[in-house]
């Protein structure tokens, strides 16, 4: 008996295939995207540089603080992110010069002149337990009101939102309206 070949299988096609499927799968899914925060921090201080506690006042200060179940707290009062922007806005507006709000300091902006600027202070503190999301929404809401605040500045003085200001016009609004956002390290609530 003469022995039988086992006739071999034509793999070319197969790794032709096989690249054809991974493009599609490559071109046709989506890739989760990381949100974050971009932040300009300030420089580093000089070594020599001696550090002095700033007494700060307690009404130019608002804690916002987020617990490990993502409720949200302004203040004492419990709230929805939705009106976090616009009690943030009353805060550093001062609107009706409320002596529980924060005062003014007249201060002198080089191009523009003499301005009543807020000392407002936000100061961000939230839980080990807190979620991503709920975190990055807060941080969006009170970006979000400087922001306001900067537009309806930027409006009366110069006739057009701040994104579309010159350079030293959004120099001159900074300084006007600075974004003092303050973030207390992590702390988790559930030890004690």
């Amino acid at each position: 008996m003469s022995k039988r070949k086992t006739p071999g299988l034509n793999t070319q096609s197969t790794a032709d295939i096989a690249f054809l499927l991974l493009c599609y799968f490559l071109m046709t899914s989506t890739m989760d995207q990381q949100s974050g925060l971009q932040r300009r921090l300030p420089p580093m201080p000089d070594k020599d540089q001696k550090t002095e506690d700033t007494k700060v006042n307690k009404r130019n200060i608002i804690i916002v603080k987020i617990n490990s179940a993502d409720r949200l707290f302004a203040g004492d009062q419990l709230m929805d992110v939705s009106q976090l922007k616009d009690k943030i806005k009353e805060f550093l507006t001062n609107p009706a010069n409320d002596p529980n709000l924060p005062e003014r300091e007249n201060k002198f902006i080089e191009g523009f002149g003499e301005y009543p600027v807020s000392k407002g202070v936000i100061s961000l503190q939230n839980d080990r337990g807190t979620s991503y999301q709920a975190y990055i929404a807060v941080q969006n809401e009170l970006v979000k009101a400087v922001n306001e605040i900067r537009d309806d500045f930027s409006r009366a003085q110069y006739g057009k939102v701040f994104a579309n200001l010159n350079e030293d016009q959004q120099k001159i609004v900074k300084e006007a309206i600075p974004q003092n956002i303050s973030e207390a390290e992590p702390k988790d609530v559930t030890k004690k």
